[in-house]
């Protein structure tokens, strides 16, 4: 999302990204500010009025503001406050092949699947924390993980899709409509690898489909829980998510509902996996 950070004498509104946004997806965006969702928009230079190196280069976050509507800065003042939060004003569509637009997908998606796992009964204390501020340094992890104290951790997550046209197989961090995708590494972390294989052979064994994240571009709590402590097993299970960080993510619905088969799965069956690592040595899995 954003933050107001300044109120022009105009009435037009400066701000700050919190998380990763780039500049060029925030033009002309519908937004909805503080606890009273005041409506704004985000403006730019209209195309008939920039210059060459304008039009040919690429936006730069101080050169937008948002329009309140308001005819100056006393009456702004009035509408909101500097440090207030601003969030898309875009709602949820189902269209085509089984897909979602949405925003925040990352991490909605994530939020979701523990809500319903959170309904189910397992063999072990399970924790769900919705953790926050993973955007801006892992922080709602950290104190999560230390008060918890786990000896394992699923990260639950939305993740990018990049299986647009002309882009390279390799490149396609992951396929949507393919499964929830496992993460072996990214910027945070590299995933224990017995916690990885047992998820990946429950989901073999229960015919669900997944797939592995083929790029380490991001970041998720799972590398900040991982040093939790004297260490802490973790895995990363999530959906991919086209146009990630935008206002319009897209995903297949099938994944979700694939990452929730297999989160529960893993979860009904890991407390027997356990004890049978800890009978035989740590001969296999966790």
């Amino acid at each position: 999302g954003l933050m107001v950070s300044h109120i022009n004498s105009d009435g037009l509104l400066k701000f700050q990204t919190v998380g990763g946004i780039e500049a060029r997806v925030l033009v002309g965006k519908r937004v909805r500010i503080g606890e009273e969702g005041i409506p704004g928009v985000i403006g730019y230079k209209p195309v008939h009025l920039q210059d060459s190196t304008e039009r040919n280069g690429a936006v730069k976050k101080k050169q937008l503001t948002i329009d309140i509507g308001a005819k100056d800065r006393e009456q702004a003042e009035e509408w909101v406050d500097i440090g207030d939060t601003v969030s898309f004003a875009y709602d949820p569509v189902e269209f085509g092949d089984n897909k979602l637009m949405a925003k925040a997908l990352d991490d909605r998606v994530g939020c979701a699947v523990l809500i319903e796992l959170l309904k189910g009964s397992y063999e072990c204390d399970i924790y769900g924390c919705f953790t926050v501020q993973e955007e801006i340094g892992l922080k709602g992890a950290k104190t999560a993980s230390f008060q918890v104290m786990p000896e394992v951790a699923l990260v639950l997550e939305g993740t990018t899709c990049y299986d647009v046209p002309d882009t390279k197989e390799q490149s396609m961090s992951t396929l949507c409509g393919k499964g929830p995708a496992l993460t072996i590494m990214d910027r945070s972390v590299i995933a224990d690898r017995d916690l990885l294989t047992y998820i990946s052979d429950t989901a073999k064994a229960c015919k669900i489909p997944y797939q592995f994240k083929k790029t380490i571009s991001g970041g998720t709590d799972a590398g900040r829980i991982q040093v939790n402590g004297t260490g802490v097993k973790v895995a990363t299970i999530a959906v991919p998510c086209r146009y990630i960080h935008t206002p319009v993510s897209v995903m297949d619905k099938s994944d979700l509902e694939n990452m929730l088969r297999l989160a529960k799965e893993v979860l009904k069956t890991l407390p027997a996996a356990i004890n049978l690592y800890r009978e035989q040595g740590g001969k296999q899995y966790v």
